[in-house]
């Protein structure tokens, strides 16, 4: 599956944190599972060998767990939440990856094969309705929490994002109110 993809499933499961930078967090463990998709810089049959091997499992979520909660302020829930996307990583993976491309979850104790025989194509229609929908749920966020997706890169843009579609969707009109804080 896409890496946005990845990303914007992750934020739209920590739409109950309070805080960006706690959000951002499970972003990125919804996203750490493809670090070993770094190996491609290392040529494409390492890439191959070891992309959905290396982070793809029981230990990745361990790292990536320890490391957002070191960073979290919501400590307890940004621990559940960076599981949950990091294993929805994993299960989106195995869906949608195409054919034939195992993940070894227990790597490095074991090089057991987990797939799925009705695993589609990356390039399928099935990623693209769920990407198609995915998107437009961030977007739909602003509507209830006042706050895209966009946030994750900057929050003046998200600002405006949301602005707009409040105003396009809901009929608010601009009102003068704080400037959001530089990103």
């Amino acid at each position: 599956m896409n890496p946005i993809i990845h990303a914007e499933l992750a934020w739209l499961a920590a739409q109950g944190l309070r805080e960006r930078r706690d959000r951002i967090l499970v972003v990125c463990a919804g996203l750490a599972p493809d670090l070993d998709g770094l190996t491609l810089l290392a040529g494409e049959e390492l890439y191959g060998r070891y992309h959905h091997v290396l982070f793809h499992g029981y230990v990745g979520a361990l790292v990536t767990m320890a490391v957002c909660v070191a960073l979290a302020r919501q400590r307890v829930r940004v621990a559940g939440l960076s599981l949950f996307a990091f294993h929805l990583h994993l299960l989106c993976d195995l869906a949608g990856s195409g054919p034939g491309w195992p993940i070894f979850y227990f790597w490095p104790t074991s090089m057991r094969e987990w797939f799925w025989d009705g695993q589609w194509d990356l390039a399928s229609w099935q990623n693209s309705v769920i990407g198609l929908a995915v998107t437009l749920a961030c977007l739909a966020c602003a509507l209830r929490w006042r706050r895209t997706f966009v946030e994750v890169f900057s929050v003046r843009w998200d600002a405006e994002v949301t602005r707009t579609l409040r105003r396009r969707f809901l009929g608010e009109a601009d009102s003068p109110g704080p400037t959001p804080p530089a990103a």
